[in-house]
């Protein structure tokens, strides 16, 4: 049995049949919309112990629940006669079971009430048992007490009612204003030298796919191009543009995908690695001595970090691509793509009107999204944390930025995930929230993603916590992905914040007291 159809059925009669556990189950035929094999699931933090995640199904998210989890049973390893029933419970809800039995017709009076019989999982869950002639017996679920049970709220999840979609979160104004102060920039990597690019330049930051698509006789520095969501897009090595040897695309590569006046363009990069807002005091000017010499020109200014130990080159994106050549080859890609979207009807490039742009980052193993304007900064993780006593458990410490004392949070454990030995590969996603600049520490950040406002969707409501934290989904089949989306302003409740704020108001007295 791979997948099964099941359409409504009124009469109540019918029922749907399964084993857990060597014993056959039920539930009303009414109830359910279809049977599938084991799906993909994407984990959820912070929602109840039987909820093994969310899959995709034909486009819809499906919270996907284990049932003997909930009839608190013992576990088993999922197999290949594993099913998941999914039921309809004003938004869809799959039941993992052991086994699917068959569709059975019984006379309604063979089925006795739960209250006159006994059963190894709560009688608040059953509705009945089914007696045949032989002897067997099925167990009847009541669909409702089982979603009540584990998922307050989620019934009320229905098409044009219920609650709302959560807003689009925003970050919150930077009480400092320093934004004037300073330059905002992302950095990469390009053979072991860093160098850097204003934010404002860059679209987005997509992983690189394995192979791009050649053209004949394209400019020197151009190597193909890709097709990033419908769209012709340009794809240039950084590794040309400053006369090194060109490697095979890898998966840490990343495309960062830039404006220019004469249209988009991809950028291969080695690695992306953080975003920094730097003073401007920090930044100079390249030496004229240095910028006399040809291709060094691209880059137009420097950043004196870690009191000078860490120099990062900032790179000026028009002159890079300053050739005719390439920029003739850009155009051309603009006016190609320019048509095809012109041949297709109904679709109109409405620039950012009808996408969001998130900062995407990873925590054992699941992808998770907050938006990009929310997101202060991306640094590395410090060597040495100020450690915090008798604080909130995750909690890891504080650290010095920039004359600046940040508290800085371990997500994992604040999303209930287990904490992980620290690697090259995490990050501190810096974000303000409560008025106080705060880091969290995330596996690795991805990349920054724009999404098409037509694949974000409510999180279904699995517990109250987790709807308040991860308030949005962004269903993505073709890419075979699902972001997580953050609510920034829920990870830290108000009384958390004020406590993140006064121990950077205690540090920074006991450091003027020193002076």
């Amino acid at each position: 049995m791979d997948e099964i159809e099941l359409a409504e059925d009124e009469e109540s009669s019918d029922y749907v049949t399964f084993d857990m556990l060597g014993e056959r189950y039920a539930f009303p035929m009414r109830r359910v919309q279809e049977i599938i094999r084991m799906p993909s699931v994407v984990r959820v933090p912070l929602g109840p112990p039987s909820l093994e995640g969310l899959a995709n199904l034909r486009g819809r998210v499906l919270p996907v629940v284990n049932l003997r989890q909930c009839c608190a049973m013992e576990q088993a390893e999922h197999d290949e006669t594993t099913r998941v029933i999914v039921v309809d419970s004003g938004v869809p809800l799959g039941f993992v079971v052991d086994r699917v039995a068959s569709v059975i017709s019984i006379d309604p009076q063979a089925l006795e009430p739960a209250d006159a019989v006994q059963s190894t999982v709560r009688s608040d869950v059953l509705v009945g048992v089914i007696k045949s002639g032989e002897g067997e017996m099925t167990t009847v679920l009541d669909v409702d007490q089982l979603i009540g049970s584990q998922f307050a709220g989620l019934a009320e999840r229905r098409p044009g009612g219920g609650r709302e979609a959560a807003s689009r979160p925003t970050g919150e104004p930077d009480p400092e204003a320093e934004s004037d102060d300073t330059l905002e920039l992302v950095s990469f990597a390009v053979e072991g030298q860093e160098y850097a690019l204003p934010i404002d330049q860059v679209q987005e930051i997509v992983q690189a796919p394995e192979s791009v698509s050649h053209v004949p006789n394209a400019a020197g520095q151009v190597l193909g191009v890709i097709d990033l969501r419908g769209r012709l897009l340009p794809v240039v090595s950084m590794r040309r543009v400053f006369g090194l040897p060109v490697t095979p695309l890898e998966p840490q590569n990343r495309i960062v995908v830039v404006s220019l006046k004469d249209g988009v363009v991809g950028v291969v990069m080695d690695t992306v690695r953080e975003v920094l807002r730097v003073p401007h005091q920090l930044v100079a000017p390249l030496p004229g001595v240095v910028a006399g010499e040809g291709r060094k020109t691209e880059v137009e200014s420097v950043c004196r970090l870690e009191d000078g130990k860490r120099l990062v080159s900032v790179l000026s994106v028009n002159r890079m691509f300053d050739s005719p050549e390439v920029r003739d080859e850009i155009a051309g890609y603009r006016e190609d793509d320019e048509e095809m979207t012109s041949e297709r009807p109904g679709e109109a490039d409405d620039g950012r009107g009808g996408e969001e742009l998130f900062v995407v980052f990873r925590l054992d193993k699941e992808e998770y999204a907050v938006d990009v304007d929310a997101v202060q900064e991306i640094i590395r993780v410090p060597d040495a944390l100020i450690r915090v006593p008798k604080s909130f458990d995750f909690v890891e410490g504080l650290v010095n930025l920039r004359g600046t004392v940040l508290p800085v949070v371990d997500l994992r454990t604040r999303l209930g995930l287990a904490r992980a030995p620290r690697d090259e590969r995490q990050r501190i996603v810096v974000l303000i929230i409560g008025g106080v600049r705060t880091g969290f520490i995330v596996d690795s950040v991805a990349e920054v993603a724009r999404v098409g406002r037509n694949v974000l969707e409510p999180a279904p409501e699995l517990s109250e916590e987790q709807a308040r934290v991860v308030s949005r989904v962004a269903n993505l089949p073709e890419q075979q992905r699902m972001l997580l989306l953050v609510q920034v302003d829920q990870l830290l409740a108000a009384d958390q914040a004020a406590v993140a704020a006064g121990l950077c108001e205690e540090i920074v007295d006991e450091a003027l007291a020193g002076v």
